[in-house]
């Protein structure tokens, strides 16, 4: 990750963004796709296409989400997967939310200090990359669940055109191109000789074929039998001889895991109702934490450029995230407060010490007390002509997960485990720190930032949205639903606005590249915050409701996301 950072003392720099204009920008002026009926907004072109194709055919959103999914494994190993897990919230026409964790789960043989040394200090990138840091996959259980509950067509129909896509072979992007160039010493590093797929003698260019024969084959086990074509027989056996190899996933855990459907999170904001994910993602609660934490304030009358605004959603991010790291983790495993989370009263407490004239240090932040109960990824949205929605996040965690690529089956595995804490108080890849709560234990699920969300207004789906990024994920869709809510954006607009990131620690606004004019970067300098330009910040792939019926797609212009409908 590339981060340029400037403290709030000592430097004066030209940021290069103009100086801000003195009266408010005027929003509405381009929207995303316009579709009449129905909407699928993905990572990649032809997986958005393949959803259109299977609601045409008559397809819900939960059919066109399961095809979306396996689509993706095809056309974006990237961060889409059938060796990975994800969370997805959903609304059905007749009213009923649900949410259902299929959030990858640690290994029966993993222990609490499997990270670190003979003395307990950490071992750099153990859990990162390679075999051992692999949770077992939850993607095709939650998609065979999806499908028994809601789906409507035959699940061969809807591995069916990822099969053809993956035996026809996809035309490289540039982006395709060069990540795999990127990833070549790790496919190498990573899998025994002449076992890594995705490598060439030559460099990857755009425009080459990518042929995916092994994945094939594998998508027409998991199509002829379901749960057993991945969990069991062929494909099992190909992962667990991957597994002898320096990993710890036994045919035990494969046969123990089971996806779980929860009780999605719900929160209100300026009369909007916002359904969300609970535990084990942390996103839910964060999200409604900083959604409360900014509601009394008039952001709308300020702009979304306005260094109070920004400086306003940064300190609620710095108290949000201080929380998460003392209190978020599995709740099969750990009673996570909740209700007294996101109590009205605690909220108020934890923003009692917000000085608009000042930014307040982490070093000076700590968790809250709240009130204890008894107790690289990759989006898409759809919504159905029947106003039915999914929102849907699924993950391998980094780019290419583990970069271990099960040898005969032709997909990559995930390094999950990197998301549980290797040692309380010890940053993960993005920085994150969480304590004991999230430690590793066998069976449990690691914690998550993924925030798959769906907004309503009066009862009907107004937004669907989510997005990868690691740490920064909650805080993109909060910005997004800010922008649109607040400040008036339309979905696209909203989905282009550069995009700034606060987790309290490292002590730091993340911001893209020209986030900022100058004049709000030196006010929010004169604050005493410290700014870091770092590469793009997440991608947002959203729907739209319109006042007249019609659905927005907005696709994140960052990659190569799409939008179809119709």
């Amino acid at each position: 990750m590339l981060v340029l950072c400037m403290l709030s003392m000592g430097l004066s720099l030209n940021f290069g963004c103009g100086n801000m204009k003195s009266d408010k920008r005027i929003y509405g002026q381009y929207e995303g796709l316009i579709a009449d009926s129905a909407m699928v907004v993905s990572a990649h072109p032809a997986a958005s296409r393949i959803g259109v194709e299977i609601l045409r055919q008559g397809g819900n959103a939960a059919d066109a989400a399961v095809a979306v999914h396996f689509a993706l494994a095809v056309a974006f190993p990237y961060a889409g997967n059938i060796g990975g897990g994800g969370f997805l919230v959903l609304q059905t026409a007749s009213g009923e939310t649900n949410a259902l964790d299929f959030r990858e789960k640690a290994p029966l043989a993993a222990r609490q200090d499997m990270y670190q040394d003979s003395l307990g200090d950490v071992v750099p990138g153990l859990s990162e990359k390679g075999h051992l840091s692999v949770g077992v996959p939850g993607a095709v259980a939650g998609m065979v669940e999806l499908h028994r509950r809601y789906g409507r067509l035959p699940w061969a129909t809807l591995i069916q055109p990822s099969i053809d896509l993956a035996r026809n072979g996809l035309v490289a992007t540039p982006n395709d191109a060069k990540w795999l160039n990127d990833q070549a010493v790790d496919f190498k590093e990573y899998n025994s000789e002449g076992l890594a797929y995705m490598v060439k003698d030559t460099l990857w260019k755009a425009g080459d074929s990518i042929v995916q024969a092994d994945l094939a084959v594998t998508l027409e086990r998991i199509r002829d039998a379901g749960r057993a074509g991945f969990y069991a027989g062929e494909t099992a056996r190909l992962l667990l001889a991957e597994m002898q190899r320096g990993g710890i996933i036994t045919q035990a855990d494969l046969d123990a895991y089971a996806p779980v459907w929860r009780k999605p999170l719900q929160g209100r904001y300026q009369g909007y109702d916002i359904v969300t994910m609970p535990p084990p993602s942390s996103g839910g609660i964060v999200l409604l934490q900083l959604l409360a934490m900014v509601a009394r304030h008039p952001v709308a009358e300020w702009g979304p450029e306005d260094a109070r605004t920004i400086h306003l959603m940064v300190e609620a991010e710095r108290r949000a995230f201080a929380d998460r790291a003392e209190y978020m983790a599995d709740p099969d495993f750990i009673a996570v407060p909740i209700a007294g989370l996101l109590d009205a009263a605690y909220i108020e407490a934890r923003m009692a010490d917000f000085d608009p004239q000042r930014a307040t240090p982490s070093s000076s932040i700590r968790h809250g007390a709240p009130r204890r109960e008894p107790t690289e990824t990759t989006h898409f949205s759809i919504m159905d002509a029947e106003g039915n929605a999914i929102s849907l996040t699924t993950t391998l965690n980094s780019p290419y997960g583990s970069k271990v690529w099960v040898a005969g089956a032709g997909f990559l595995l995930n390094n999950e485990m990197d998301d549980f804490s290797a040692k309380p108080g010890s940053p993960n890849q993005f920085g994150l720190v969480s304590n004991a709560s999230n430690a590793v234990a066998p069976g449990k699920r690691m914690l998550s930032s993924m925030t798959p969300t769906i907004v309503l207004k009066e009862g009907e789906v107004f937004l669907v949205l989510g997005t990868p990024g690691g740490a920064t994920i909650t805080t993109s869709v909060f910005q997004v639903i800010l922008d649109v809510v607040a400040h008036g954006m339309s979905l696209q607009e909203a989905v282009d606005q550069k995009r700034f990131h606060h987790q309290w620690l490292p002590d730091e606004i993340a911001i893209e590249d020209s986030a900022f004019s100058t004049a709000t970067w030196h006010a929010l300098r004169a604050l005493g915050h410290h700014v870091c330009v770092r590469e793009p910040i997440g991608r947002v792939d959203a729907i739209l409701r319109r006042r007249d019926g019609k659905l927005e797609g907005a696709a994140d212009k960052r990659r190569d996301d799409a939008a179809a409908g119709y």
